[in-house]
């Protein structure tokens, strides 16, 4: 497996990904599925600044990470928001790890300060996960989320970088 900078190349990939995501879980908020246009232009509002990365084995991308700008607001320049989402297949076999750890990387040599996630209630594997990472709790938003006929908690954790 190779972990590396996403290319535009990779965007049917993730957004393959991500649209499973959106269908199946409360992984994320978002209810209705991507077009590879939107995509684009999510891509594009990334850079050095702001990485996305891909898991690839054998030539598929099998999962995939970002860090997104938290705010337009000017003082929140050095906040980012992580994104990581693994193919269902291949969730179970460390690719989170793998990805988490890179990315956290990658937020450091672009000079960001804080990455903040929300997740979900109940998504007991992306806490640990970030727990063990070094992401700590700062709150929950009670029910501040509707999806698949239900509201739903969401935990706020946040990871302050060197």
């Amino acid at each position: 497996m190779i972990v590396r900078k996403a290319k535009l190349c990779d965007l049917k990939e993730i957004t393959e990904i991500y649209n499973n995501a959106i269908e199946n879980t409360v992984a994320t908020f978002d209810t209705k599925t991507k077009s590879l246009e939107e995509q684009i232009k999510w891509f594009n509002n990334h850079g050095k600044r702001y990485p996305i990365i891909v898991a690839e084995k054998n030539g598929d991308i099998i999962g995939w990470s970002a860090l997104s700008k938290y705010s337009t607001k000017c003082a929140y320049a050095d906040t980012v928001e992580l994104s990581l989402y693994v193919k269902n297949k291949h969730q179970g076999e460390g690719i989170g790890k793998i990805l988490m750890k890179k990315i956290i990387k990658a937020g450091e040599k672009a000079g960001l300060h804080v990455i903040l996630v929300r997740i979900t209630d109940g998504n007991k594997i992306s806490i640990h996960l970030h727990e063990m990472f070094g992401f700590e709790h700062v709150g929950v938003l009670k029910e501040v989320g509707y999806k698949f006929g239900k509201c739903l908690d969401v935990y706020l954790m946040q990871k302050i970088l060197k």
